[in-house]
């Protein structure tokens, strides 16, 4: 059985499940990434709203929490996606 068969049989939306798994596929030992949201929509051919949505339907499930992160002088980075199972 696959790692990811947990989310191929949930009723998730197609977004979501392939957000999700885009970001399984880069997160580190830690689940751990920070790719933009506009690369995540450039890389799986998704508009960045979508990729939005696809980030709410993670979070309302519990797969995924986001974390904003910072720069030294307080300018907004990239998010920090924790990947939940």
């Amino acid at each position: 059985m696959s790692r990811l068969s947990f989310l191929y049989c949930s009723d998730l939306p197609h977004r979501a499940v392939s957000v999700y798994v885009y970001l399984y596929d880069r997160a580190n030992m830690d689940g751990e990434c920070w790719p933009s949201i506009a690369t995540i929509a450039k890389e799986l051919k998704l508009s960045q709203s979508t990729v939005r949505r696809a980030l709410q339907d993670l979070r309302r499930v519990n797969l995924v929490e986001t974390e904003q992160r910072r720069r030294k002088n307080g300018a907004k980075s990239s998010l920090l996606y924790k990947l939940k199972r």
